[in-house]
């Protein structure tokens, strides 16, 4: 059997659903990926570094991991 794919059509988003879907979807990623950081050993920190502003009342913070190592059992 040969299934063949097709790509869905998006639904009819507005600009502004469009920002928060991708938003949400890369925040979605964002956490699987610190899940897997954290299984192979080291914490993640997310920091705010600044704030981006539109100039009409909209903001949104700009955020970078802060990746550590765990300190191994016994160390000083």
């Amino acid at each position: 059997m040969n299934a063949e794919f097709k790509p869905v059509a998006p639904p009819d988003l507005s600009d502004r659903d469009r920002a928060i879907s991708r938003v949400a979807d890369a925040v979605h990623r964002v956490n699987e990926a610190i899940q897997r950081a954290v299984a192979a050993g080291v914490s993640v920190e997310l920091v705010r570094v600044s704030r981006h502003h539109d100039g009409a009342g909209a903001w949104g913070d700009q955020m970078i991991p802060l990746v550590r190592e765990t300190a191994s059992p016994g160390a000083a």
